[in-house]
């Protein structure tokens, strides 16, 4: 590892890259990609595993350690398992994980855990089999519910669930959620949606404040904190056995600890959700750059990385849609 360690100019050090291997998802989540959405990128354009391996090796030489797999769902991506492997055994990767749907893990879980993923968040909306096809399009509750247990089984630990509240459509379900998490011992994560594209600039908006008070007093919960430094603020049972964590990016943000930047298929590197801030670099590594130039290149990025998203003064700045920007 490198001596100097990345870090922003706000002083905040960037150890954590969201990688997205693909931009397609078998499903059709009504917040992420609009209906009919088909300006996909072209296979060619991917990053193929040989340029994700020489990106993710320099991210690692510069000191980040977490690697998180998304997409997309990045269950879609042929190979995937292999790539893990490959990712898993770079020097300085202490944290492999994945993002799924989970649609697709029953069939994947035990590889991917032999792989050296270690741990997976897994998008659930609802457990109502009617709500879950309206967000997403497909009758899929009992793929999802299969994955989650083979995963379980397959020693994944945590096991984090991601529920978008959505006024109107899920948010009267966050009580049956958080009994379904406590019963099976996974982490549940409530998550306000962000206007990014005309898919988040439409989705119902529910403040989480209220619903994190109401948790607490019905299930006698307590803060807590879990190890990671993400976006989620906690409240736990107090022998600390299970945890409710918050993502609110609109009523309480938490840009001032953001330690993370996105790298889509396409080799564009994200520098925040809520701004247009990007490097290139599938042009580098297609055109001969050395790992010299690479490393300047990360850097560089990193020095323009914005204090905050803008979302409340300019929600309609982001038109790219979530699946484009990777998880």
């Amino acid at each position: 590892m490198e001596s100097s360690l990345l870090a922003d100019r706000f002083g905040r050090k960037i150890e954590y890259l969201r990688l997205s291997v693909t931009d397609r998802c078998d499903l059709r989540c009504n917040y992420c990609i609009p209906s009919g959405f088909k300006q996909f990128e072209e296979a060619s354009a991917w990053l193929d595993f040989d340029e994700i391996a020489r990106l993710v090796g320099i991210f690692s030489r510069l000191g980040v350690s977490r690697i998180r797999l998304t997409g997309g769902e990045p269950l879609t991506r042929r190979g995937i398992t292999e790539l893990a492997q490959r990712l898993n055994a770079i020097a300085g990767i202490s944290d492999l994980s994945l993002s799924t749907n989970a649609t697709r893990l029953d069939r994947y879980a035990d590889g991917l855990h032999q792989a050296g993923i270690s741990r997976v968040n897994v998008s659930l909306d609802s457990l109502r089999r009617e709500v879950v096809k309206h967000i997403t399009g497909r009758d899929c509750l009992d793929d999802i519910i299969a994955g989650l247990m083979a995963g379980k089984r397959a020693g994944f630990a945590p096991i984090k669930v991601n529920m978008v509240v959505m006024q109107g459509v899920n948010d009267e379900e966050i009580d049956e959620m958080t009994a379904f998490c406590l019963q099976h011992g996974f982490i549940l994560r409530l998550i306000e949606t962000m206007p990014m594209g005309a898919t988040g600039q439409e989705s119902r908006f529910h403040d989480l404040q209220p619903v994190k008070e109401r948790l607490r007093r019905r299930f006698g919960l307590v803060d807590g904190v879990l190890p990671g430094g993400g976006p989620a603020r906690y409240l736990q049972t107090p022998d600390g056995a299970f945890s409710v964590g918050f993502i609110t990016p609109l009523t309480q943000h938490f840009c001032d600890t953001c330690n993370r930047v996105r790298l889509s298929v396409d080799g564009a590197l994200y520098l925040c959700l809520g701004q247009d801030d990007k490097v290139d670099f599938r042009p580098l590594l297609r055109g001969g750059a050395s790992d010299d130039e690479l490393t300047a290149a990360v850097r560089q990025a990193i020095a323009h990385k914005p204090e905050r998203h803008t979302f409340h003064e300019t929600p309609q700045k982001i038109v790219r849609i979530m699946a484009k920007t990777g998880g």
